[in-house]
């Protein structure tokens, strides 16, 4: 199965930007008032938009960093593995 392109207009939003349009589509599908062709659009858009979220995420999470302190007192960084 190929990988969804994740359109130009979803990839420039921000993490917060399109969690929140995601939360909006949620709540709209789950009231159930949409046709179903809409409802069809807005479930595929907020699977494009769940996966730009979790490209954020990746995105934050590989530049999270771990601070140590080694036994001389000094500091150094280095990517923390939260997985």
């Amino acid at each position: 199965m190929a990988e969804e392109k994740i359109p130009a207009d979803i990839k420039k939003l921000s993490f917060e930007d399109a969690l929140a349009e995601l939360e909006e589509i949620v709540g709209d599908l789950e009231q159930g008032a949409n046709k179903l062709d809409e409802a069809i659009g807005a479930y595929e858009r907020g699977t494009l938009l769940k996966k730009h979220c979790e490209a954020k995420l990746r995105e934050a999470k590989a530049r999270i960093e771990k601070i140590s302190v080694g036994p001389d007192g000094s500091a150094s960084a280095e990517p923390i593995d939260i997985s």
